[in-house]
């Protein structure tokens, strides 16, 4: 693509209007990494200001691994009555809620298996019991599949569902289940799991209600670079419509120990995953943050992707079971956090689960 098309695109976007799917898809196949970069970060500073990268202090635990709707990306699930099913009391899982409230975590993003022995009055249950017994943990609980597992169960509708949940005190999901937004893709890697407009229908529902949420992407299996902007686009039009998102997380798909690991056996490229978050921050001009990920792309790509548009460092995730089940683990802590946040060259902000922040952490030379 000629240089002077491409200087149009960003032009545009320095101007502070909207690029067509047209317009993405070639920045995303013949933008320079530097010249996207350069941009993103235009961008990151007119919507989000301040020098700051906030993270907020979670853990990620599962109530069950139990699952049928046999997803071939996925590592951590196993059908009822295979060896090393487990599924947890509503009592198991306070205690360790409690327990991690003890160690300063503020957000539990709480996932499991889609799993059809479950009833509704369980999933409630957690929700009443965490906003009761463990008010420091914020429940950050639910991914969409999870909410239409329970419309089956329950024989419910999607936005039943949802009002029970709200009146049970949640008021916030994880966008887990988007995977790519491509029914086209998604037929071939989770046909059972329903379409992208079961995921966006339920993003929707929630976003109605008053719920915020993240969205995500998993890339790097696959979909085509049309496929990408066909996600970016769909969540950009949900969100024109009802401001739910908090943030936009993408990460690469980790193909270890699960079926598609014979045709994908490598990772998606750092450079890859930049271009991601460049391209995001440019396309998804009405979502405030964009999430870099130390934890799914490694500590180092995490930091450089401060630069490429991100203003968000995640989670510390002290607990984490789907990508160690692929066999890709990185851990953290607080004060690693906020230290790789400044040796970036930013301020670390801790905040909640919602973006207010609880504190912030200048540099030792910057105090």
């Amino acid at each position: 693509m000629e240089q002077m098309k491409l200087e149009e695109i960003y032009g545009k976007v320095r101007e502070g209007k909207r690029i067509t799917r047209e317009e993405g898809l070639a920045l995303l196949q013949h933008g320079e990494l530097l010249d996207l970069a350069d941009v993103a970060n235009e961008v990151r500073f007119r919507i989000n200001p301040d020098p700051h990268v906030t993270f907020v202090v979670d853990t990620n635990p599962n109530y069950t691994n139990v699952c049928t709707i046999d997803c071939i990306f996925c590592a951590f699930y196993r059908h009822p009555g295979e060896e090393g099913v487990y599924t947890h009391s509503v009592d198991h899982m306070i205690a360790k809620f409690k327990e991690s409230a003890s160690n300063g975590v503020t957000t539990v993003l709480l996932q499991g298996g889609v799993n059809p022995e479950l009833p509704f009055e369980y999933y409630l249950d957690l929700v009443r019991r965490t906003v009761k017994e463990v008010p420091a943990i914020h429940p950050h609980f639910y991914s969409t599949s999870e909410v239409l597992g329970m419309a089956a169960v329950s024989g419910l509708s999607v936005p039943d569902v949802l009002k029970q949940l709200w009146d049970a005190g949640l008021r916030t999901i994880p966008g887990g289940g988007a995977e790519i937004l491509s029914d086209r893709v998604k037929k071939k890697i989770s046909s059972r799991k329903g379409s992208s407009q079961d995921w966006l229908d339920v993003m929707r529902e929630a976003h109605k209600l008053g719920f915020k949420s993240t969205a995500t992407m998993m890339y790097g299996h696959l979909e085509q670079d049309e496929d990408i902007i066909e996600h970016l686009d769909v969540v950009r039009s949900l969100q024109d419509d009802y401001h739910g998102f908090t943030a936009f997380v993408p990460w690469s798909f980790k193909p270890g120990n699960t079926p598609l690991e014979k045709i994908i056996p490598h990772y998606a490229t750092p450079t890859r995953y930049l271009q991601m978050l460049a391209l995001s921050r440019i396309y998804l001009d009405n979502v405030p943050h964009i999430q870099a990920s130390w934890f799914s792309e490694g500590k180092k790509a995490g930091q450089i992707a401060l630069h490429f548009g991100a203003d968000d460092f995640g989670g510390t995730l002290q607990e984490e079971n789907v990508h160690a089940a692929a066999n890709f683990v990185n851990t953290t802590n607080t004060e690693e956090c906020i230290q790789m946040i400044h040796d970036a060259g930013f301020v670390a902000a801790q905040r909640n689960t919602t973006y207010d922040i609880l504190g912030i952490y200048k540099p030792a030379s910057a105090a």
